[in-house]
């Protein structure tokens, strides 16, 4: 088990936590983001009956652009929209970084239905 590298000194209530809006989508394409500043990928995830959102992913360490559709991630659907560079992501992808910083996607263990709220 690894300590942590940050301390924990800013918590957060349970409320403030259920107010994150984290579901699952499944990514349905992915291009190269050629206008931003650190290698990425332009995504449109598929959540369900949030309907079709676009974000951008600086995952071309670990992903190429052909094996990332099909594949399901966790999305962070309420932290409005960003802007980054031309292009407007509106939702979050997540992931850890790796021993190098390279982002590693989160994704479900399971096939779940697109849409579905983490719990």
């Amino acid at each position: 088990m690894h300590a942590p590298t940050e301390p924990m000194d800013m918590m957060i209530t349970w409320q403030h936590f259920e107010q994150t809006d984290i579901r699952v989508g499944t990514i349905v394409e992915a291009t190269d983001f050629l206008e931003a500043r650190k290698p990425a990928f332009k995504l449109v995830v598929d959540l369900g009956p949030l309907g079709l959102k676009r974000s951008s992913a600086q995952i071309t360490k670990h992903y190429t652009k052909e094996a990332l559709p099909g594949r399901q991630v966790l999305c962070v659907t309420n932290l409005g929209k960003k802007q980054i560079g031309k292009y407007i992501s509106e939702v979050l992808v997540t992931g850890f970084a790796d021993e190098n910083g390279d982002i590693v996607l989160a994704q479900p263990a399971g096939q779940v239905p697109n849409g579905s709220k983490l719990m």
